[in-house]
């Protein structure tokens, strides 16, 4: 049986030092494509552009989407003026990969959001974020750990029972992340619920009525290598490619 292929939204990255300053790449971290290598998936990074009908080609080779990280959200996508904590924003980004959830969600293909790509899921529909931090009601736990390996988990977050993400992880209540954020999810979007929260109540993670859009706002691409149970995510997500695969097969 074929492979499930995984798209992967990208970014750009333009050179700043030694040749070629200026020159711009398209790129994501290589994490991403190992956690969907080890899964069993293939991955396919789609380039960022600006071309629709490029885009919703580039939709049509893949069987499930991953919402990469990066830049902050602009604050204009919900409708807010920016705050002094807002950091750096690519209108040009949101606007893409929200053409690629739209049409990802029009196929009914299984979507995984990540870090940036959980915020993007829950602006796409109708939810909003706080601009950082600072701006959530009260004091919150650390949300970005700085210099600490990428691959080190530093809180905790614990479950919401009866989601798809708990069952996901066996109904273990808590489990511990790195965190690289420091804009929140305010307004939960149309359509999603909250599957995950940290100690002091910000929300961790959204997800649809059918579990086939999951956003997270850890890193579990950094984390699986040391933490096992990270590629369930990974691995729900190609195998819910598959049964699609399986299905239209079948028809």
């Amino acid at each position: 049986m074929k492979k499930p292929i995984v798209g992967i939204s990208g970014s750009e990255l333009t050179k700043n030092v030694g040749p070629f300053v200026g020159y711009r790449r398209s790129y994501v971290n290589k994490d991403y494509s190992e956690a969907v290598i080890k899964n069993g998936g293939v991955p396919l990074i789609i380039p960022f552009n600006e071309d629709a009908d490029v885009t919703e080609s580039q939709l049509e080779l893949v069987d499930a989407l991953i919402l990469s990280g990066g830049q902050d959200i602009d604050s204009a996508s919900y409708g807010e003026e920016p705050q002094p904590e807002q950091g750096t924003v690519w209108q040009a980004r949101d606007q893409f990969d929200m053409r690629l959830l739209k049409l990802a969600e029009k196929r009914g293909i299984p979507v995984l959001g990540i870090c940036r790509g959980a915020q993007l899921i829950n602006v796409f529909h109708g939810g909003s974020l706080y601009q950082d931090l600072k701006y959530y009601p009260v004091p919150t736990i650390k949300h970005w750990q700085g210099d600490t390996p990428w691959w080190q988990a530093t809180h905790q977050v614990k479950l919401v029972k009866d989601t798809h993400l708990a069952a996901i992880f066996s109904q273990v209540p808590r489990l511990r992340v790195n965190s690289y954020h420091h804009q929140l999810i305010k307004k939960v979007g149309k359509g999603l619920k909250v599957n995950a929260l940290a100690q002091d109540g910000v929300y961790e993670g959204i997800e649809n009525e059918t579990g086939t859009v999951i956003g997270v706002q850890w890193h579990p691409e950094m984390l699986r290598a040391h933490q096992a149970e990270m590629n369930r995510l990974f691995d729900y997500l190609i195998k819910c490619a598959s049964r699609k695969g399986r299905n239209e097969h079948a028809e």
